[in-house]
């Protein structure tokens, strides 16, 4: 997602002597209960289009609005850690439905990167997404995360956060030790050759190397966005992930987990999500779809929906599809 820097940006603080917008959506939803109206639909339209800053723990983060739909917004929580939110942009065409918040988390994308590795848990992260709720008064809203934002999304719903009509767990990676396993089968489907070259250079300490990365993007151009050329949105997601934070909780790959994240497993909150649950993978998702179903199958009211010829970035292998699935299930959960 590129920053349109003709708009006006706006930063907005989560606390001190000001009047926050979540103030100002509190008072639509007193009105709206007073008239009787089970559907609030005012909250949506205090969400114009345009970028702004919130401050978060650790710093400040960039956020998005797309779209003048009234109906409940959606907040979007994009992969990494250390990425952007670039690569989620065909979401965007849901806005004429409702507002959709992209936003980069802290330390990636047009947000803070701060250099302390303290700041890289998934506390920090889940508080995150309180202060960007508060700070946007999303009262109301359904909330979606890619990869590791469905790590973030799991431990948010933990708090049991109030106002939140449904979740998306798109190419969830719930269980990392089971995702390991998972990767570690797909990747013995590439030649020996480049079996070889990864496993030598992650061995040896040498994933810097132009062979190793020429490795690694047979495996991505397979198993995370299979449409050629890349779009501009995901070279730009690629060249600008911070090393950081990902290298502190993940590794050096998407196939080899070393860091903080390595034991992260929280199929045990499925169970009580409490709110309607959608889960998404692709086809050829390096989060593999039997994976995906055995969550949906944990999850009491949930969905499953599977994208043909899509890899871990179905929303750009085939924004088509994705976008009619979102709409549809968004749609269904209010009831309109």
């Amino acid at each position: 997602m590129q920053r349109d820097d003709s708009r006006e940006e706006t930063v907005i603080p989560t606390s001190g002597g000001v009047i926050m917008r979540s103030t100002v959506a509190a008072f639509f939803v007193a009105c709206a209960a007073a008239l009787g109206c089970s559907n609030p639909r005012d909250l949506s339209r205090e969400l114009k289009p345009g970028t702004g800053f919130v401050q978060v723990p650790g710093g400040r983060v960039w956020y998005n609005v797309v779209g003048t739909g009234h109906r409940t917004p959606l907040l979007v929580l994009h992969g990494g850690p250390g990425a952007s939110s670039y690569y989620l942009k065909p979401l965007g065409a849901l806005g004429d439905d409702r507002p959709v918040i992209f936003y980069d988390q802290l330390g990636g994308g047009h947000s803070d990167r701060p250099m302390d590795s303290t700041l890289w848990t998934m506390d920090r992260f889940v508080r995150e997404v309180t202060a960007v709720r508060e700070a946007l008064g999303l009262e109301r809203v359904h909330i979606l995360g890619h990869s590791f934002g469905t790590l973030i999304l799991a431990d948010y719903m933990k708090t049991k956060p109030k106002g939140v009509r449904s979740v998306v767990f798109a190419s969830p990676v719930l269980d990392v030790p089971g995702y390991m396993q998972d990767v570690a089968g797909l990747l013995k489907h590439f030649p020996d050759s480049i079996q070889r070259t990864i496993t030598d250079a992650e061995k040896n300490g040498t994933t810097n190397s132009a062979a190793y990365q020429s490795a690694i993007m047979a495996f991505y151009h397979e198993h995370i966005a299979r449409k050629q050329p890349w779009s501009a949105d995901i070279d730009s997601t690629m060249s600008q992930l911070n090393p950081g934070p990902y290298i502190y909780m993940q590794g050096p790959s998407e196939f080899t987990i070393t860091g903080t994240l390595k034991s992260y497993n929280q199929t045990g909150v499925l169970k009580d999500i409490g709110v309607p649950t959608l889960f998404l993978s692709g086809e050829y998702d390096e989060v593999v779809p039997s994976r995906v179903e055995s969550f949906q199958k944990m999850t009491p009211d949930s969905k499953v929906e599977i994208v043909p010829n899509a890899a871990h970035f179905s929303m750009q292998d085939q924004p088509d599809v994705v976008v009619k699935i979102l709409r549809a299930w968004f749609r269904k959960v209010e009831g309109t």
